[in-house]
């Protein structure tokens, strides 16, 4: 059983090359989401594989700053419409933090990239042409200008003009690069005009200017000599960027197309994440809820071109029980539900993980930590009771006590019990939250049947030992049985009296996990 990533890393093994370079590619128009972001998850995955296998390889990351701004992104204000059209790397920070536009959306996702293991070399479009490194591409594009319109119109309903130009210049006016149109040239000068009226003439020695996409795209393959790259469905499209740019690169640059690598859109609760529309998920805010590995297992748990649909509420959880139980697995601290299921939980937790041979990390289940936090608050010595009282501690944990927990095991739990205080904050829905009403009796009303039940199981409980919240479940239910009340209407006695309200958590589970004292005087409605 193989990964989709390990048959691209050996597929690209097999090729005739003394060096692999994978790249990643990013538009710096806004916040960098899980969505966009695929390339640089997958590249340095692909890389990862291929040193494995004992190839060099490079994984690079080329953020795209010095395209025009279409949008406005989320949250920026609506007066920063004036600035559509510029060059991400020509706008100013939003909140004066930063140095520019491009570098308060990338210092974030760059700020990350330690904690999700990627090694990435970063580069910046805007700097590539300052620098001059495509001014001998841009000379060959326009040398061969004839020859890249016929491949344009191949694929285009309407045929470019005679006198295009595969370049952009900035109006030197307005500053804008998406309003302009280049029409002739001389050397190293490009005539062009702009929407805005003006008419001018640039050199491409300058920088100001760029190469049309598909013709930057496949410059930028020799560039850096790409054997691979990962890419959006929309340039996967037949006739689409990577066809296009695919001809123009051995055609025009003389440079065989890198490996494709096509991925689709990851959606943001059934929506398409849009920065304008503030429709994103950033592999920061993923941090703030889950652990690094986590993100990686949910962008490689399926194949790339499957759709994705993430959601940080409600399915949150059942995303981390899938995840809690294929790490789990994976350190044979639980059984799989089939040989098969086993071997695949541990090939994708393998291609998942950062630190190769790192030690079983301390994360106990996240659904049961929901809950014993609104318990025992942030005491990690008390959520640990808990979790050994209610049986949730795996097998190499099972027999410790809190203090045999070593520094890097606290620190893991810590983590993971502010993962979970921050789901709670900001994604959690309301019928998951509770507190245990400690200091009186909530003054809600019950049956006499009800009442009865609560009298029954405090006597139960006073009077017997649970050390298994099953064992105290089906007790609870033999009471529940005798006195031919409905499971539904015992449990809402339980919260009612605990927590003041109608529904809570597991009721045998949350039970356990509270004092004993507290917890019998309250079903007797005495404290």
């Amino acid at each position: 059983m193989k990964h989709w990533i390990e048959n691209i890393a050996e597929e690209l093994s097999k090729r005739d090359t003394d060096k692999h370079v994978i790249a990643s590619g990013t538009s710096i128009s806004g916040s960098i989401h899980i969505g966009n972001s695929c390339d640089v998850f997958i590249a340095n995955a692909i890389g990862k594989k291929l040193r494995e296998l004992g190839k060099e390889a490079q994984t690079i990351w080329i953020a795209d700053d010095h395209d025009p701004l279409r949008k406005v992104p989320y949250p920026l204000p609506e007066n920063y419409d004036k600035y559509l059209g510029m060059p991400y790397s020509t706008i100013p920070c939003p909140d004066g933090c930063c140095d520019n536009f491009v570098e308060h959306f990338e210092k974030p996702f760059l700020g990350v990239m330690d904690s999700y293991g990627i090694e990435i070399e970063h580069k910046s479009g805007f700097e590539m042409y300052k620098s001059g490194i495509y001014n001998d591409y841009i000379r060959t594009a326009l040398e061969n200008v004839d020859r890249i319109k016929e491949i344009f119109n191949q694929y285009r309903r309407e045929p470019l003009a005679d006198d295009w130009l595969p370049y952009n210049p900035i109006c030197e006016e307005c500053g804008r690069v998406n309003t302009t149109y280049a029409y002739d040239f001389d050397g190293d000068i490009i005539k062009y005009r702009c929407d805005c009226g003006h008419e001018g003439e640039m050199d491409i020695k300058s920088g100001n200017g760029k190469l049309t996409w598909r013709v930057e795209w496949a410059a930028r393959w020799k560039i850096f000599n790409v054997t691979c790259e990962p890419f959006g469905k929309d340039h996967a499209a037949s006739g689409g960027s990577y066809d296009v740019s695919s001809i123009i690169s051995k055609e025009i640059f003389d440079y065989e197309a890198p490996y494709p690598v096509p991925y689709e859109w990851i959606t943001l609760d059934g929506e398409a994440m849009s920065k304008s529309h503030g429709v994103f998920f950033t592999p920061e805010q993923w941090l703030a809820i889950g652990p690094a590995e986590s993100l990686n297992y949910y962008l490689f748990r399926s194949k790339p071109m499957k759709a994705k649909d993430f959601s940080p509420k409600m399915s949150f959880l059942d995303f981390m029980d899938q995840f809690d139980k294929v790490e789990k697995v994976f350190y044979d601290e639980e059984e799989a539900p089939s040989e098969k299921e086993g071997k695949k939980f541990k090939k994708i937790y393998e291609i998942a993980q950062i630190n190769e041979g790192s030690p079983l990390p301390f994360r106990p289940h996240y659904r049961f930590l929901v809950n014993a936090y609104q318990i025992a608050g942030n005491n990690l010595e008390k959520i640990f009771t808990i979790l050994k009282n209610n049986s949730q501690l795996t097998k190499s944990f099972k027999d410790k006590e809190f203090g045999d927990l070593n520094e890097t095991e606290l620190k893991q739990f810590q983590e993971r019990v502010d993962n979970v205080v921050n789901w709670l904050d900001n994604y959690a829905p309301k019928f998951v939250k509770f507190q245990v009403q400690e200091k009186s009796v909530p003054k809600l009303p019950l049956t006499d049947e009800q009442t009865q039940f609560l009298s029954d199981l405090a006597d139960l409980m006073e009077s017997q030992e649970f050390n298994k919240a099953e064992d105290l479940h089906d007790a609870m239910y033999e009471i529940l049985e005798g006195q031919g009340l409905k499971p539904q209407k015992g449990f809402q006695a339980i919260y009612k009296m605990i927590l003041g309200q109608k529904q809570g958590p597991r009721a045998a589970s949350f039970l356990l996990s509270l004092d004993k004292d507290f917890v019998v005087k309250r079903l007797r409605q005495e404290a």
